[in-house]
């Protein structure tokens, strides 16, 4: 959900490329694809389909699968967002990898 207004906000910008990566950490229709259809968010690029799994297990394949997306894109920034497994998963791959990383959440703004 907090991603429908930054990809909309960044797709107006020409020098703004975007690659959409899902984790598959959400993969029921009702807790995924429901927020695709109805907020308007394209198709993931790419969708790693980690599904359910221990949050170590889980946390460890969105690891492994999200590295070898970014050493094949080299993003220059990787925006993550709420505060699940996905999203330390991805702050660890980035920290490692030297890509700096923005966290959007909802309900406060640092100044």
């Amino acid at each position: 959900m907090k991603a429908a207004p930054v990809t909309a906000a960044l797709a107006n910008r020409d020098s703004v490329s975007q690659l959409l990566v899902h984790t598959g950490q959400h993969y029921d229709g009702n807790m995924s694809d429901v927020f695709f259809r109805e907020l308007d968010l394209p198709a993931p690029d790419v969708n790693l389909e980690v599904g359910s799994e221990s949050h170590a297990i889980q946390t460890a394949q969105i690891m492994m699968r999200l590295e070898n997306v970014l050493i094949g894109q080299t993003p220059d920034l990787v925006l993550v967002y709420c505060d699940v497994n996905s999203t330390v998963a991805s702050a660890l791959v980035c920290s490692k990898l030297l890509i700096p990383v923005g966290h959007v959440e909802a309900g406060f703004t640092l100044i």
